[in-house]
């Protein structure tokens, strides 16, 4: 019902995924009256996608532990509530971010030996895929929670590579650079025989594929995360004002038009779109807030995806296994 652009695009997007995968039926959780009377619904077959009401909403800019203690009637909290009642194996959300991590983190609770969930993001890099984490949930980690990180991360990214390779997100490569919390995980995750850590990565090098995942706190995860993303649209933009300066820069235009259009797909970030809660219980994914259609059915695809790769299963089994603990 919220984010930026309201439920016409989660409901169109509904229609898209529902079509393109047979193995899946879509909740749509809101105002019944308002979803029934958007024509998008009308169109809609009903048979695999469904509405569940809701008559209360989280705002965009609501304080995410206000609505955690007054919005048990949302959309937000009913549709995540519906993974604990089994009537749903993932939830995804554009709505408020903190509220929607609050809600999960109290519902869904945390994996047990966890201490903290982490917002993890696919990005696009010269070969296939690097993940990155966390996005934003943890301003100020431990060494410990980064460890778990990398832990978690590895679990995500092993379900196409057998042997992921781990990086830590650092100013320099050099042993000698970063703070004390950067170089003391440094060292947790060296002498973890399950990670195959390939050492300190700066943000310049994020894009070649040299690291499979990605490890950082959450402050500085969002600012690399938004660089990029604005990054990519602000080349984006150039490339489409080079092309208009002039007839023969149209005429280059329509003759390369097949590749620009190729190099824009590629890099548009809502073909990326889908951050996942990693560390709850449930699958919960964070979809951006002015996503259109195509970067919500991208979101709902990540969502579908974990379900079927037993994404929370893995990582409980693995902390199980082999806790890592705080350090005091």
């Amino acid at each position: 019902m919220s984010g930026d652009l309201g439920p016409r695009v989660a409901i169109s997007a509904a229609q898209k995924f529902t079509a393109t995968f047979a193995d899946v039926d879509v909740i749509l959780v809101g105002n019944e009256q308002q979803l029934l009377a958007s024509s998008s619904v009308k169109k809609l077959s009903r048979q695999r996608i469904s509405i569940l009401n809701a008559t209360d909403l989280v705002a965009m800019d609501e304080d995410p532990l206000h609505a955690l203690r007054h919005k048990k009637n949302s959309s937000m909290w009913l549709a995540i509530e519906s993974l604990n009642k089994n009537l749903a194996d993932a939830c995804v959300s554009a709505g408020n971010t903190g509220a929607l991590l609050a809600m999960g983190k109290y519902l869904l609770k945390t994996i047990p030996g966890l201490e903290r969930p982490a917002i993890c993001k696919a990005m696009p890099v010269e070969q296939g895929q690097t993940y990155l984490l966390d996005l934003g949930a943890n301003t100020n980690c431990t060494p410990e929670n980064l460890h778990q990180f990398a832990v978690m991360g590895k679990i995500l990214a092993s379900a196409t590579n057998s042997n992921p390779r781990i990086g830590l997100l650092n100013i320099g490569t050099e042993a000698t650079k970063g703070t004390d919390v950067i170089k003391t995980a440094q060292e947790l995750l060296q002498n973890d025989s399950r990670l195959n850590f390939g050492g300190y990565i700066e943000a310049n090098k994020i894009f070649t594929g040299e690291m499979d995942v990605i490890v950082c706190d959450g402050f500085h995860g969002n600012i690399a995360l938004k660089t990029c993303e604005g990054t990519a649209r602000f080349i984006a933009k150039k490339i489409q004002a080079t092309f208009k300066q002039n007839w023969l820069a149209r005429l280059a235009a329509i003759i390369i038009w097949p590749l620009l259009k190729q190099l824009r797909n590629e890099l548009n970030p809502s073909m990326y779109n889908g951050a996942s809660f990693l560390g709850l219980q449930k699958v919960l994914v964070k979809s951006h807030g002015n996503s259109n259609k195509k970067a919500f059915v991208q979101a709902l695809i990540v969502a579908r995806e974990q379900v079927i790769q037993n994404v929370p299963a893995r990582i409980q089994a693995e902390f199980l296994a082999q806790p890592i603990f705080h350090q005091q």
